[in-house]
């Protein structure tokens, strides 16, 4: 898959009143750096980071950065934003070298809740981890990894071993199988439960009692 592309425009000078004013022309200040060259600094279109950013997942997305007849491949870093307008106001990239990968938190998502079997009887999704930390190539960075939670019963969990990932995408803890998500009692069930097994120990033992003292 192409990694979708921003034009950019080399800029002259940085500073703070360089800034301001090119971003009176709807123009927002950007740098690009590492793969061990020196930063460059360019701008970009407002409208066009304004669309990139409503797209979602802008920060897990390699990009073409075209820059005159130069192209960049890289990977925003950093957004800084305005506090009260929230537009944003300045751009950090990272270049990618060819054939690189890099370590990068992805989101997790889960689908199947409505034929789970375990939050049919009344369980809930406990997620343990929201995010997971991948190794994955910079040129085919997974905007989210999904989980189909369809087939869990009551107390089943999903353990990284478990999920389909990617090619080229693996966790960087790999020293464990860790839990992403569980299906668990909810808090009140599990009182109930409690409380069922204290009573019938306790008939139990009333009971005993009972054929001791007739024994006797």
């Amino acid at each position: 898959m192409a990694s979708p592309v921003i034009k950019a425009e080399l800029r002259g000078k940085a500073g703070k009143g360089s800034s301001r004013a090119l971003r009176r022309e709807d123009k927002i200040p950007a740098v690009i750096y590492g793969d061990k060259k020196e930063p460059t600094i360019v701008t970009l279109s407002r409208i066009e980071l304004v669309k990139e950013l409503n797209k979602g997942g802008f920060m897990n997305t390699s990009y073409e950065l075209h820059v005159g007849k130069n192209v960049e491949t890289v990977l925003p870093r950093d957004v800084q934003f305005h506090p009260v307008t929230d537009w944003p106001m300045h751009v950090d990239f990272l270049r990618l070298a060819k054939g690189s990968s890099l370590n990068i938190m992805i989101p997790i998502h889960f689908i199947g809740e409505e034929e789970c079997p375990g939050i049919k009887t009344g369980g809930i999704l406990n997620v343990v981890r929201h995010e997971v930390e991948f190794s994955c190539p910079a040129n085919a960075i997974p905007e989210s990894i999904t989980i189909d939670i369809s087939t869990l019963e009551m107390n089943d969990s999903v353990h990284i071993s478990t999920v389909t990932l990617p090619k080229g995408v693996t966790p960087v803890i790999d020293d464990r199988d860790f839990t992403i998500a569980m299906i668990s009692a909810p808090s009140g069930l599990k009182s109930s439960e409690t409380e069922d097994d204290v009573e019938t120990e306790g008939e139990e033992g009333e009971e005993e009692t009972t054929e001791e003292g007739t024994e006797e």
